[in-house]
């Protein structure tokens, strides 16, 4: 059961602050599944744009409301985004007593609101600020505004301030991991500090409390028709929710990896990877003297010595006879009679000129 992340077992109480890594790991994981989601709602646009082609045009927004129906469901019954729950973690209000409340407690209003609005909309925004400065820098290059508009020069400066602006948002993220791991910091994100949130460990506790719950949900029964239609609905987004969660449990790993393999820092790995060898220069084997010796004249057979008739190129050396020449040849040696590649009949291939 994913909410309950038994893939992990909880920590002691005294270790209830997650490692950096931790932290980071779970917040690269939601990271890495829209890139890999965009991909495929990509492909599968361009393969049927008259179905599918919505899904690539409003993708952020679709994106957007389905992230919002996931992280609702865990912070309701879990205290945690779906990523920080993978992780066995939850969260707890700031400046609490020592004594935790558990992951079914859910977090008061005002945190878990601060939560979703900050788990959701701030990674909207973003994407859609980063879309907006690459259209502008598209448009700067084909802009028929003049120079001196206002407009132009608006966006000139907005586009010179962004990478400022984009540093500094990111220099902000990294010096909060930096205090963080020195232990000056008890958050690892400023999007938790202005939560007003921390993460910890579950406890078995919690697992605990978490199963029953689960159990408890599954087995209960309403009577009136208002709470059955509200136990409906409910039900429903949960059913929604809970299918997305239990589909990015299973395909996590899978999602990842097309986002590594579709990256642009990988495509010369990938390229190195899936290209043909490079075949050896051609030798000439001099010891064999069935072997042939290359002509003056280009438009002469190395076999005949004639003009060649129905030139026929060897796919496996892209030496060129004579049709009739070469298919004898093959057909008898299986080899190139030039370089004495290996060489099957269906790699003769046939050559068209334009006076033909």
């Amino acid at each position: 059961m994913a909410e309950v992340g038994a893939h992990l077992m909880a920590a002691p109480a005294g270790e209830e602050r997650p490692s950096v890594f931790e932290a980071v790991a779970q917040d690269s994981l939601m990271a890495a599944v829209k890139p890999a989601l965009q991909h495929l709602v990509k492909v599968l646009a361009e393969s049927n744009p008259a179905r599918c082609g919505f899904l690539w045009q409003w993708f952020d927004e679709i994106y957007a409301l389905l992230d919002l129906l996931l992280q609702q469901h865990y912070l309701a019954r879990c205290s945690a985004s779906f990523s920080e729950n993978f992780y066995s973690m939850k969260r707890i209000p700031m400046g609490g007593g020592r004594q935790q409340p558990l992951a079914t407690a859910g977090l008061p209003k005002r945190h878990h609101w601060k939560s979703l609005l900050l788990l959701v909309l701030v990674p909207y925004l973003k994407g859609k600020l980063e879309k907006l400065v690459s259209s502008l820098r598209e448009e700067d290059e084909y802009s028929i505004h003049p120079p001196s508009s206002s407009w132009k020069r608006f966006y000139r400066a907005f586009l010179a301030a962004y990478p400022y602006v984009n540093m500094t948002w990111e220099g902000w993220f990294l010096i909060q991991q930096l205090c963080y791991i020195l232990g000056k910091a008890e958050h690892h994100s400023p999007m938790l500090k202005l939560a007003g949130v921390r993460l910890v460990r579950l406890t078995a506790e919690d697992l605990q409390a978490l199963e029953k719950k689960w159990a408890e949900s599954t087995s209960s029964q309403t009577h009136s028709f208002t709470s059955r239609v509200q136990s409906a609905l409910r039900r429903a987004l949960g059913a929604i929710a809970f299918s997305l969660s239990t589909g990015l449990s299973v395909s996590v790993f899978f999602l990842q990896f097309l986002d590594w393999w579709y990256s642009s820092e990988n495509q010369e790995t990938i390229k190195s990877l899936t290209a043909l060898p490079t075949p050896p220069p051609p030798v000439h084997l001099e010891h064999e003297p069935s072997s042939a010796v290359l002509p003056s004249l280009k438009s002469v057979c190395p076999l005949c010595r004639k003009v060649r008739v129905n030139a026929t190129a060897l796919a496996t050396s892209g030496f060129v006879f004579c049709y009739r020449c070469a298919h004898g040849y093959v057909k008898a040696h299986q080899r190139c009679p030039v370089t004495g590649y290996a060489t099957e009949l269906q790699h003769l291939v046939k050559l068209y000129s334009p006076e033909s």
